[in-house]
């Protein structure tokens, strides 16, 4: 079974590869909505449309070789929706999507709306590949539940070791914006912290819609820690770091993957140079897939892919070919298939996922901001 998915996948891109990066045209027949929940609108839009982009490839490349279903031509089109990254909008959105017939879900982006969705598709009998971090999204047993990137629990853990054993930093504040993501990432980024050795001499919160942080930080500065970790999303870790260094505090400065991207650098300008980011996964120049992926992104959007979009290409390429496996549509025939993954991919040349539909092959790349650019400095953990 795990050769069969292997052999289908590689050559589907290879068929892409062999058309010059472009579009065949889908032959007629049946059409198959998947559904994508991410926000689309807002300050966190940014991400949402760069993971909306990975998985419209995705199903752009999957057409164009003219799958056929129950020995029927099938044409796939991506339904999308912006949840807004507000869980109580994410779920009027799931239950939009599961009416509209949708076979499986790409989304959503943020484990705050992952999670309360994610009920709704499991009882709809949905598999929802998320970029959801948060352990607990893979937590309560559904068989729908499947993940993107590499699990809170994974990074934080590697993380919250990383800076206490290799980069030194015995006392570190941590700062979150009291979401799902945010707050889970710092817990588990504590937990790991203190294992290896370290001290977290304060722990404060803000939300995802604050950007004024002197009050916060002129508390720290008095602390002088030698590490403040950030929980949340760039809209906030940008102004914050720039607070920082206004306030004359020379602390390092350490957060997540939201804050890989380009409004970060942009924001956060020359305040944001050393900054330690770290994200799930491999740097794009040692993904196995990167380079074609880039090249059909950049053919059919007009610009570079961010940060997001390879994930959701595979996350999406893994949900058509379990379908095109089980030669079937019906979730409940081609679950086991999309259980059973085991393909080459952009990101991974082993993409697998576990029996809770965590990914088997995560590791974890730390960024240093020098130069206005994202410099990878460690890779950890993974087999890739």
């Amino acid at each position: 079974m795990k050769l069969k998915v292997r052999h289908f996948a590689v050559a589907s891109l290879a068929t892409v590869a062999a058309l010059g990066g472009g579009i065949a045209r889908a032959a007629s027949g049946d059409i198959v909505k998947i559904g994508f929940a991410a926000p689309l609108t807002g300050p966190q839009s940014n991400y949402g449309i760069d993971m909306q982009k990975g998985a419209q490839l995705a199903v752009d490349d999957f057409n164009a070789t003219n799958p056929t279903i129950g020995g029927k031509p099938v044409k796939f089109v991506l339904e999308a929706e912006d949840d807004q990254a507000d869980p109580r909008t994410g779920t009027t959105v799931a239950q939009r999507l599961i009416d509209e017939n949708v076979r499986g879900i790409i989304g959503h982006f943020n484990s705050g709306t992952s999670i309360p969705a994610s009920d709704l598709y499991d009882h709809a009998g949905l598999p929802q590949i998320s970029m959801a971090t948060s352990p607990q999204y893979t937590a309560r047993g559904y068989k729908t539940t499947y993940r993107l990137l590499t699990s809170d629990s994974q990074a934080g853990s590697i993380m919250g070791t990383y800076v206490v054993k290799t980069l030194k930093y015995r006392r570190i504040a941590i700062i979150d914006d009291r979401t799902a993501y945010g707050q889970g990432i710092a817990d588990e980024f504590a937990n790991a912290v203190q294992a290896a050795g370290g001290t977290v001499i304060k722990r404060d919160f803000t939300n995802d819609k604050a950007l004024d942080f002197a009050a916060i930080l002129t508390n720290l500065k008095g602390m002088n820690p030698d590490a403040i970790f950030y929980g949340g999303g760039d809209a906030q870790s940008s102004p914050m770091i720039r607070k920082m260094r206004q306030l004359g505090i020379g602390s390092a400065f350490i957060t997540g993957e939201m804050s890989k991207s380009p409004t970060f650098l942009k924001v956060g300008g020359s305040a944001a140079e050393g900054a330690i980011v770290y994200m799930g996964g491999l740097p794009n120049q040692r993904m196995p897939g990167f380079k074609g992926f880039e090249t059909r992104y950049e053919a059919r959007f007009h610009e570079n892919p961010v940060t997001y979009a390879p994930y959701s290409y595979d996350g999406t390429i893994a949900l058509l070919t379990a379908m095109k496996n089980a030669n079937s549509t019906d979730p409940k025939i081609y679950t086991p298939f999309l259980q059973k993954t085991d393909l080459k991919g952009v990101t991974s040349s082993d993409i697998a996922y576990d029996s809770k539909g965590d990914l088997k092959d995560a590791p974890v790349t730390i960024y240093k901001v020098q130069q206005g650019a994202f410099l990878p400095i460690d890779t950890i953990g993974g087999r890739s």
